[in-house]
């Protein structure tokens, strides 16, 4: 089958919606698949777009049996509302003139966001007469007003009908939660047509506690003997990482403490600017690290962090959830209780779950944990186990390409 996909982030990206596409992509071209994803130059977290990149319009690549179609797009060093939206829509447009690069498809995998490539999507499937698959990562439009990034008006109604449009004309709406589903079928999509390609497990995390020794990354940023409280991935306004500098400075004459930022994002340098303001020498900022050191880093976690603003629920999925509890991680999660973050964590048993945007929680239950070191390791072996469970490749990516078969022959 050839199979062709539209999304903003792919490798060499590695964080977040990049790396769904990576392995989803790589799995079906293995199983024999003709596979060709048309995307952006990498930029993403830091917003920058690396020296090999700028500049082109377009670019051409071979990776791991993917062709990867590259088209120019605008990318802000300084994010807004209006640059985000300048942004999405030089790479939908580029993204749509790019697609005709390629022979014509079996099927159409669009990745939203942004929700304009359902647009996209859309106008090539009824060119092409070819079906096309929306895959719905973070809706958008929600999310967009429930964060007070855009006000309803004009613009989140023209937003609103945009998503209706791409629900109604897709084969098939596919995304990671539960929530998510009934979210989306409470916008009168029948719920037949929307299944789960539930977020992917790395099979190479498993047992990374056993394996990797925490030392060497301890050493290297003098961490030693410290316990360490980790935030890994985007820092950007969803997260509500401002909680983490006020949990942190509460307990800044905890000198056996590290609030370790890892990554980058829209708000780091506004965090980082926080931090030195406040004085809070338990707080250290590491940029994006290679895998081999990110895999230290992650065995060197006494408890890992996942942050979300409290209006935040149903509409994301952060993909370090995943990632954290495949490496045996245990989590706070300071997240609203309806989430599909918390419920994953309660149901695991590799964590605890506290109100968000609540620093003297968060506080509480960093101390609870520094002090029972049992209770860590039983909840570090539960978050694997439920990985494993839940989220396994074996299982969910074979499920992804039996849905891509299905919605194939009925063309």
């Amino acid at each position: 089958m050839r199979i062709l996909v539209l999304s903003i982030n792919y490798w060499p990206d590695q964080t977040g919606i990049a790396a769904f596409n990576i392995r989803r992509c790589e799995f079906l071209a293995a199983q024999g698949h003709q596979v060709t994803i048309c995307t952006g130059p990498p930029y993403y977290p830091q917003w920058q777009v690396p020296p090999a990149y700028r500049g082109k319009l377009i670019q051409r690549e071979q990776h791991n049996d993917v062709t990867i179609l590259r088209s120019w797009m605008y990318v802000p060093s300084a994010l807004t509302t209006k640059r985000r939206v300048l942004h999405e829509a030089t790479f939908a447009a580029g993204c749509l003139l790019r697609a005709f690069a390629t022979s014509k498809p079996d099927v159409i995998f669009a990745v939203s966001p942004p929700l304009g490539l359902g647009m996209v999507a859309s106008t090539l499937a009824s060119l092409w007469r070819v079906p096309y698959i929306f895959d719905v990562e973070d809706l958008q439009p929600d999310a967009a007003i429930e964060l007070g990034m855009m006000r309803p008006g004009r613009v989140t109604n023209f937003l609103y009908a945009v998503e209706r449009h791409s629900y109604r004309h897709a084969a098939l709406i596919s995304t990671l939660t539960e929530g998510m589903r009934q979210r989306i079928a409470g916008k009168g999509i029948d719920a037949d047509r929307i299944v789960l390609f539930p977020p992917r497990a790395d099979a190479s995390l498993y047992g990374l506690r056993q394996r990797v020794s925490p030392q060497a990354f301890r050493q290297r940023y003098g961490l030693h003997g410290q316990f360490i409280v980790s935030h890994s991935g985007n820092m950007g306004v969803k997260q509500g990482l401002g909680v983490v500098l006020e949990a942190a400075e509460r307990s800044r004459e905890r000198r056996d403490l590290c609030y370790l930022f890892v990554g980058d994002g829209a708000m780091r340098t506004q965090l980082e600017e926080q931090a030195r303001l406040r004085h809070l020498e338990n707080v250290r900022f590491l940029p994006l690290l290679d895998d081999d050191e990110f895999a230290e880093m992650l065995a060197a976690t006494d408890v890992a962090l996942v942050t979300q603003q409290k209006i935040v629920s149903d509409i994301v999925f952060p993909s370090k959830t995943v990632t954290l509890l495949s490496a045996g991680c245990p989590v706070i999660a300071s997240v609203n209780a309806a989430s599909e973050v918390a419920s994953a964590v309660r149901r695991s048993g590799a964590g605890v779950v506290i109100e968000p945007e609540r620093a003297d929680l968060l506080w509480s239950a960093i101390e609870g944990m520094v002090a029972d070191p049992a209770r860590l390791a039983a909840m570090s072996i539960e978050a694997e186990k439920f990985a494993r469970q839940s989220w396994d490749e074996s299982i969910t990516l074979p499920r992804m390409e039996e849905h891509f078969l299905s919605v194939g022959r009925r063309r």
